[in-house]
């Protein structure tokens, strides 16, 4: 079979090849997959770069969450079966003709929800569900956060309103907030290339209190962040993409009792229970089959060509999630 392979850490569109390798074999509760399409995510390439938490060893295949259909069962894999048209996330070595993946793991797909979705349905709309756990944000509370646009961000301000959360979304630009826009999403959208952004997200609060944030930037804009929280808010940190050091304020933190946190989705959904995981599952499926949960794809790739699809070119200017096709 095809797949993306690297041989060393580096930058993506060097490090990644497509060779032949044998197609694997499943193991006892583990099912073969034919990749229908692949998702290409920030933590995927920052995998290959050798910067996430976790460094697969080598020679290793890209990817991360696919959608699929069971192609082979091992022994003892019951309530599956060949043909079935599945979903999985936080495996490894998506970005190939067929993969492995443990069978506890993988989610069916109703007719409802597309290929295009499926692909993209687990990662970040479970982070954005995760996230709002994670902070502990309930019904009638707000939740402001950065890089709305971003697949995590979008999800979190579709997600969160029919929790009966309120979001405030920041994004750098115009042209950011028309894509928010475009997806339906139009209330609370604050553009911080404005000078008075600051006092427009006071305004939309009112008399009420922000009592979560997530950054997914760092740098200043993270701790700017933090000097919107209400007192006892907490703001969950998960990604750096300004590449600096999350700047704070020691008076935000000890005069409003607030809490910074490292959130890591992957580490989050090893550790929790089945039943919780069933439980948000359901909830991204219906919210997806129901049209709640729009899912943008940026654009579909051919395997042979994942050196461009990981490209700086390609993933800079993307409106979508990119996916991969074998």
């Amino acid at each position: 079979m095809r797949t993306a392979t690297y041989n060393e850490f580096g930058k993506p569109s060097d490090v990644l090849s497509v060779t032949e390798s044998p197609t694997p074999e499943p193991n006892n509760n583990e099912v073969r997959i034919k990749t229908i399409l692949s998702s290409i995510h920030n933590h995927d390439l920052v995998t290959i770069k050798g910067e996430y938490g976790n460094k697969p060893k080598l020679p290793a295949t890209g990817g991360s969450e696919a959608v699929g259909k069971i192609d082979a069962l091992g022994e003892d894999v019951k309530g599956s079966e060949k043909g079935q048209r599945v979903v999985v996330s936080g495996v490894q070595g998506t970005w190939a003709e067929y993969f492995i993946a443990p069978a506890q793991s993988i989610i069916p797909i109703p007719d409802a929800i597309d290929d295009e979705m499926a692909a993209q349905l687990i990662a970040m709309p479970m982070s954005a569900l995760l996230l709002i756990e994670f902070l502990n944000i309930k019904p009638g509370q707000w939740i402001i956060q950065n890089a709305a646009n971003g697949a995590v961000g979008e999800s979190m301000a579709m997600l969160a309103p029919e929790r009966n959360i309120n979001t405030i979304n920041l994004v750098r630009s115009t042209e950011s907030e028309q894509e928010l826009i475009d997806l339906g999403i139009v209330d609370n959208n604050v553009v911080t290339d404005n000078d008075d952004w600051k006092e427009q997200v006071k305004n939309i609060v009112g008399d009420a209190k922000i009592s979560g944030a997530v950054d997914a930037v760092g740098g200043k804009s993270g701790g700017e962040l933090v000097t919107l929280l209400g007192k006892y808010g907490a703001l969950a940190s998960l990604g750096a993409m300004s590449g600096k050091p999350l700047t704070l304020n020691p008076s935000n933190l000890i005069f409003n009792l607030a809490q910074v946190k490292g959130f890591w989705a992957s580490d989050m959904m090893q550790e929790m229970s089945h039943d919780d995981m069933q439980r948000l599952t359901r909830e991204l499926i219906e919210s997806a089959a129901s049209g709640v949960l729009k899912l943008p794809t940026g654009g579909i790739y051919s395997l042979d060509d994942i050196q461009k699809a990981v490209s700086d070119e390609v993933q800079s200017d993307k409106k979508g999630k990119i996916l991969i096709k074998p």
